[in-house]
């Protein structure tokens, strides 16, 4: 007994050794937008108690916004250079955001650089109630709300909620967000898909969609971007706007009142969806070097590689008329259907905004604007 006893007691002197010391494991990432250059990124591994440096450095038209995941131990998680101290394992990323614009039916969103978020238009429903938010990575603007990613994963939301499209307080771990006509469609970095709102059409039927890299949100259906290039829809399809399921090569989707357009990666456009008014907005066959593409009620602009902007669709309120505009670096479209009301901003590098349509609202107010 008495040997016994000594070698449990030696046992327990090993583990409570092992306890006060022993190594810790850090995983770090970064999101789109820069890189963690110290100590770098992957897993690494530190004795307990290891003061590790940290370094975060944003691409060129990009902020470092904060650190995110098991920032307990981190001296300033607002900091791009800081230290953590290693009490065990953790895993942490660096979120870099960089300015964008969102548009609904009849209001403007900006997101400026520091995190904040500015609005103007039509606001009977408070979607244009943002000035008080902060740490925002990632805007959208659904027809008559709002919604905004914020660093820690988090969602918030302002607007019409009749259906339930603002009920995302419990949303955590999302990435990217979007926004449509009453639903609102979350990405989580499990690369699922979660979504609250106007259900009616199956819309928001997307639990069991994987491997998802980017979500977009149109009039009532929602489509997926998968890590693959193809893309899916659920939703509305009674004019054709979720017949993706052929495409391949795609690098980004965006969705309209009944249509759906994709880039691929040769920079040529594709699209779907019935032209009910036969106004053209789906023919983008013969665009080259787009980099980025947006799609309004009636209309769909793209972003070509030298800041030029093309446009097709309904031009009855002028939001097609972006052919003198230079320097851009992301558009959106927006718009009620039916035909009336359409309004098309664009973000230029310098941080300004430009925009035209239909401004009865004060959608397109937005001149003043200077989101870096």
């Amino acid at each position: 007994m008495k040997r016994i006893s000594i070698i449990l007691v030696m046992v327990a002197l090993i583990v409570g050794m092992a306890g006060c010391g022993g190594e810790s494991t850090l995983t770090i990432d970064s999101t789109a937008g820069g890189s963690v250059t110290t100590p770098g990124e992957g897993t690494f591994t530190y004795n307990a108690g290891t003061v590790v440096n940290l370094t975060a450095e944003a691409e060129e038209g990009y902020q470092f916004v904060n650190w995110t995941g098991d920032v307990g131990t981190i001296a300033d998680v607002y900091d791009a250079t800081t230290t953590i101290t290693m009490n065990g394992d953790y895993s942490i990323m660096a979120y870099f955001i960089t300015p964008m614009v969102a548009v609904g039916c009849y209001h403007t969103v900006g997101l400026i650089s520091d995190g904040t978020v500015v609005a103007v238009g039509w606001n009977d429903f408070w979607q244009c109630d943002v000035g008080n938010w902060t740490d925002i990575v990632q805007v959208a603007a659904g027809c008559v709300h709002t919604v905004g990613l914020k660093g820690d994963g988090t969602v918030v939301a302002t607007g019409e909620n009749l259906d339930g499209q603002c009920d995302i307080s419990g949303w955590m771990d999302i990435t990217q967000v979007a926004a449509g006509g009453a639903h609102t469609v979350g990405l989580k970095s499990d690369d699922t898909v979660v979504a609250v709102g106007w259900n009616d059409y199956g819309q928001c039927d997307v639990g069991n969609w994987m491997d998802i890299t980017q979500v977009a949100a149109g009039g009532g259906f929602t489509v997926g971007l998968k890590s693959d290039g193809t893309v899916v829809a659920a939703g509305y399809n009674g004019d054709g706007q979720c017949n993706v399921g052929n495409w391949t090569d795609i690098v980004q989707v965006a969705a309209g009142g009944a249509h759906t357009v994709g880039v691929k990666s040769d920079g040529t456009a594709v699209a779907v969806g019935e032209d009910i008014y036969d106004l053209g907005l789906c023919d983008v066959g013969s665009w080259t070097d787009i980099i980025q593409i947006a799609a309004g009620s009636l209309h769909t602009v793209g972003v070509k590689s030298d800041g030029t902007v093309v446009a097709v669709g309904y031009n009855g309120s002028g939001q097609c008329d972006v052919g003198g505009w230079t320097d851009i670096v992301q558009v959106a479209a927006g718009g009620s259907d039916p035909v009336d009301g359409a309004h098309t901003v664009g973000l230029k590098s310098d941080g300004t905004v430009v925009a035209v349509g239909w401004n009865d609202l004060g959608q397109c107010d937005v001149e003043v604007w200077d989101l870096n």
